[in-house]
């Protein structure tokens, strides 16, 4: 919990605000006392999203249906107002962690603990659906853990059995890897109803079981081909509970037992408070419910005149300087709702200080991955510049930039020193996944969007804040899809025999790879066949290797791994053993490493990859001449990696920024993050979607081909497109 914010209301229709549990972009969520002393968690929406008709109409519906959900493992609703011009909701407060934190710590429940967890979770669904309702989000991070059970909570996106949802019709709605097939395909109202709740309570029970889930991990589009098409892995569920388990995860949503099956399966869902955990979790609980309840009330809240900070540019402090004046005259309320465009309103007149805002860049200038963060800064660096020189905007644009090293501990200072600007707006940058948790940590309470093109959060990663609204966005395809681009070539070309080179020092990636390229060889349709051919995480001789995928007569070779130097020894091995068919790779080790290692042997090999070159792209001329322009590099030389992306990105936020602007957001940055979420950007080099890595569909969007040639990078383009293309030059084998 953080404490409250000098902005945050003091009390909310009697509810004494203690603190803060959590914000987002829709609102944010208070620790709060009823003016019965009751602890709640107090959800409270920001005014501009309950303008919109739909989404306080959603709000609506989930007063509602909380409000018809009793049972003893449900959070219970104190108290609602969703006709407030502020809506918000209170429920119980439950100072215990969520069932992902506690197995997160802890491993693996023992199985009394489940069965009792199970027993009452079932007990809670049982009520649920008595109501005439469907959970469809059951989940590990939806279940916490008290001392005298669980409860579940979030029922934001249930609904009546049978009735029409506000979504669009083709959304998948739940979370991958804890939804059932019918859900997973968009069913329907009539499609996805009580039993599907069963099988998310089938996941959460394996998951509390095993550490992990059912239907693995990995890219979303995988999870859900798994979660349709393929078997559960219960290996490690206990035989005690393996047939209740196996049932309720039948694809068939009538083979699924009913939550009072499951309940009366597993046992009375009562019993003693504090029996049920298993040792180490009662006494964090306890902690936590210690700090809750000696908390002190915090003072009313006064609202002040702030100070504008030291080297704030004058045109920022004139603006502050303003709404200081009227806030003084008691009318910052009316100033902020009744303002017009920022720069065009009344007393804008030629030659007025426009407003500024602040994009941060927060990336590696100093560490491993520097040369894809500097071309970040100088992408995003342009398109600020572009975007002032314009003369019809609105407000100016500061760009602020902070370097990580590519370190989680440094991204946080880094993150913090961002944040005492308080134009600060959305962020763009990181390259290291622990610097995209780390920086998360930080903006998530001031709503400040993220937004990377490089790094990619492996799913069950816990990135804060964003269970309910999001300000954390990834829009590029999953790692794990990177193998896509040169198995489609091969299957253009008509390649059945296809051998791995299999890089166990690549971790789980190689092992997904492969997994996925055994299921889903190239040729498929024509009978193709991979064989993967090992080399030991602590092995530096390829040889051995290639020899055997040689000795099965391939018509083209993949490695498969993520180390541009282990890459490069493969490639060697290869020519020295004179194979000249297809070769080809991914994404992570397709780097100026490889190619100055391998030397000629790196001749021909294609990689996938989500980045582009923008002289490869018609629409992109115009920037790649102004980049190289503007950093002094010669005409030949080419676009820096992730420059065009970071650029595009810029340009995407500074979009999102005018509609917060002109829609007199009270947050601009939670403004900002709407519109990231809302409305998709079509850039230079791709079109760019909140929905990222998490869309089936979107997820092999800004996939490119690429191909080595005369010793340097060559972009082939879409690689739907190059993969046809480049397999009629090269001819049928």
């Amino acid at each position: 919990m953080r404490p409250l914010r000098r902005a945050d209301p003091s009390s909310i229709a009697g509810h004494r605000l203690l603190g803060r549990l959590g914000a987002g972009g829709m609102g944010v969520v208070y620790l709060a006392r009823t003016p019965g002393g009751t602890l709640a968690a107090l959800k409270l929406i920001r005014a501009e999203h309950a303008a919109d008709p739909g989404f306080r109409e959603r709000f609506r519906r989930e007063t509602r249906t909380a409000g018809r959900i009793t049972g003893r493992w449900v959070v219970r609703v104190l108290g609602a107002d969703p006709e407030a011009r502020e809506p918000w909701l209170a429920t119980e407060f439950v100072p215990g962690p969520s069932l992902a934190e506690a197995v997160a710590l802890h491993g693996a429940l023992p199985e009394p603990t489940v069965r009792a967890l199970g027993a009452r979770l079932a007990d809670a669904l049982a009520d649920v659906h008595a109501a005439g309702l469907v959970h469809r989000d059951v989940k590990p991070g939806n279940v916490l853990l008290a001392l005298d059970g669980p409860r579940l909570i979030d029922f934001g996106i249930a609904r009546s059995a049978g009735a029409t949802a506000l979504t669009a019709t083709d959304a998948m709605i739940g979370t991958p890897g804890f939804l059932a097939p019918e859900q997973a395909r968009a069913g329907g109202p009539d499609e996805v109803g009580p039993a599907a709740d069963v099988f998310a309570l089938g996941c959460v029970l394996a998951y509390a079981l095993t550490g992990e889930r059912p239907f693995g991990t990995g890219a979303v589009a995988a999870v859900v081909y798994r979660t349709v098409h393929e078997e559960p892995d219960l290996g490690e569920v206990p035989d005690t509970l393996l047939p209740l388990v196996t049932a309720c995860l039948a694809k068939d949503p009538a083979a699924r037992p009913t939550a009072v099956e499951v309940r009366a399966a597993l046992g009375e869902a009562g019993g003693p408070a504090g029996d049920w955990l298993p040792p180490g979790l009662p006494a964090l609980i306890a902690r936590s419910s210690s700090r809750v309840l000696g908390l002190p009330v915090p003072e009313p809240t006064v609202l002040a005149a702030p100070e504008p900070p030291t080297g704030v540019s004058r045109r920022r402090a004139l603006a502050a300087g303003s709404a200081v004046a009227v806030a003084g005259a008691g009318g910052l309320t009316a100033w902020l709702l009744g303002r017009g465009p920022a720069g065009k309103g009344a007393g804008a007149g030629e030659g007025a200080a426009l407003p500024a805002y602040t994009i941060g860049v927060l990336t590696d200038l100093s560490g491993p991955t520097e040369e894809a963060g500097r071309a970040q800064e100088r992408g995003a660096r342009l398109a600020v510049e572009t975007f002032n020189a314009r003369p019809d905007r609105a407000f100016d644009v500061v760009l602020r930039v902070a370097d990580d090293g590519g370190d989680g501990k440094r991204a946080t200072t880094a993150a913090r020193t961002l944040l005492e600007d308080p134009g600060l707006v959305g962020v763009l940058g990181p390259t290291t996944v622990p610097s995209v948790v780390a920086a998360v940590a930080e903006l998530v309470d001031r709503s400040v969007p993220l937004v990377s093109v490089l790094a990619a959060v492996p799913n069950g990663t816990t990135v804060e804040g964003q269970t309910t609204q999001r300000t954390y966005f990834e829009p590029r395809p999953s790692p794990d899809t990177m193998i896509v681009p040169f198995v489609r070539y091969l299957s253009e070309r008509g390649i059945v025999r296809t051998a791995l080179v299999e890089d166990r020092d690549g971790g789980r990636s190689t092992w997904f790879a492969i997994k996925s390229l055994k299921q889903t060889p190239p040729s498929q349709s024509r009978g193709g066949t991979v064989t993967a051919h090992p080399v030991e995480a602590d092995g530096e001789d390829f040889a051995p290797a290639v020899r055997a995928a040689l000795a099965t007569d391939p018509q083209a070779v993949m490695y498969v791994g993520v180390s541009p130097r282990r890459a490069a020894l493969c490639a060697k091995a290869l020519r020295a053993q004179g194979f000249r068919g297809p070769c080809g790779s991914v994404e992570q080790p397709f780097t100026r490493e490889f190619l100055d290692l391998a030397g000629p042997a790196a001749e021909g090999w294609y990689f996938g990859a989500g980045r582009v070159d923008p002289d490869g792209l018609p629409a992109a001329k115009d920037f790649a001449a102004a980049y190289r322009k503007r950093w002094g590099l010669p005409g030949t030389a080419p676009v820096d990696p992730y420059a065009t992306e970071a650029y595009d990105v810029v340009n995407w936020t500074l979009r999102a920024l005018g509609t917060a602007v002109g829609n007199h957001s009270e947050s601009v940055a939670s403004g900002v993050a709407n519109g990231l979420r809302q409305t998709p950007y079509k850039g230079l080099a791709k079109t760019y979607s909140s929905d990222g890595r998490e869309s089936v569909v979107a997820n092999l969007v800004g996939l490119f081909l690429w191909k080595v040639k005369d010793g340097k990078p060559y972009f082939l383009g879409d690689f739907a497109d190059a993969a046809v293309a480049e397999a009629k030059r090269a001819g049928k084998t």
